[in-house]
């Protein structure tokens, strides 16, 4: 079974290209169990139709310590199982204890256990490395590969170097390396020679290149997939390639984080090139 977390900045698609991707690995027939980080609770409405799951929070204050896995974890699209963290009550408590209970739990009622024949599991985790709570995947090994959503964006790449330097701390302790970066795009001019060249200095490689197309969005609305919405439309194809070229990956790294004046001479060099 392999343990991925797909981290990235704040609004950067994590959760639209982990469910996507997963949904192609579903179609390739692999089992796949997607563990939800995000106090939002939106990592796993495309693979369950828009249902509105109660999260694993939730589920405990209502009904206490007598929890069974099937209060918690729901089937998706293609046989994969969906589960929401949750997070406090709005203004009470750190949202980072949610991954932490969550995981544990999932543990304790047997989630990962072989005779569930996983062959891959999510964690679709918030924002950057901000707190402990949210390093819990990497520091504890719960996960074992990283892969970064980023953008040709300042702040997207600023906070993927931030990550990569979450890694770094917790690479020997936790063995997690970094499996490459997703680049997400937003239409920036060089964008995907800006990644790449980003890629080259981290140590890592590009994984994907995932073009900007409205059909994303359509899906969504319609709360699905691509894959499942628009299974013939090209941007489905694209997904269905990055959850190959995970499949296949063999290249993980611990990173080289680069210093934040090297970052902004990247930008500045492909801005003045442009």
């Amino acid at each position: 079974m392999r343990k991925i977390a797909i981290y990235g900045k704040g609004g950067i698609g994590k959760s639209t290209t982990t469910q996507n991707t997963v949904a192609g690995l579903a179609e390739m027939g692999k089992k796949v169990m997607v563990v939800g980080c995000d106090p939002k609770a939106d990592s796993t409405r495309l693979l369950l139709h828009g249902l509105a799951q109660k999260t694993v929070l939730d589920t405990l204050r209502e009904e206490g310590e007598d929890v069974d896995l099937d209060d918690i974890l729901k089937e998706g699209y293609g046989g994969t199982m969906c589960t929401e963290s949750g997070g406090p009550e709005p203004g009470v408590g750190c949202a980072g204890r949610g991954i932490i209970t969550s995981i544990n739990l999932l543990e304790q009622l047997g989630a990962y256990e072989e005779e569930k024949h996983l062959d891959y599991v999510f964690y679709d985790v918030l924002g950057d490395v901000v707190c402990g709570g949210f390093a819990m995947p990497i520091r504890d090994g719960k996960a074992e590969e990283i892969y970064i959503v980023c953008s040709g964006e300042m702040m997207a790449m600023y906070a993927a170097n931030n990550i990569c330097k979450g890694i770094v701390k917790y690479a020997d302790t936790g063995g997690v390396r970094l499996g490459g970066i997703i680049c997400n795009s937003r239409k920036v001019d060089q964008e995907k020679e800006m990644i790449e060249e980003l890629c080259r200095q981290l140590g890592t490689q590009m994984i994907h290149f995932m073009p900007r197309e409205n059909q994303v969005q359509r899906a969504e609305i319609n709360r699905k997939t691509v894959i499942d919405y628009s299974p013939e439309h090209p941007q489905a194809d694209e997904y269905r390639a990055l959850a190959r070229k995970i499949d296949a990956n063999d290249m993980f790294v611990i990173p080289k984080p680069i210093e934040i004046n090297t970052l902004e001479k990247l930008l500045i060099d492909f801005c003045i090139s442009n």
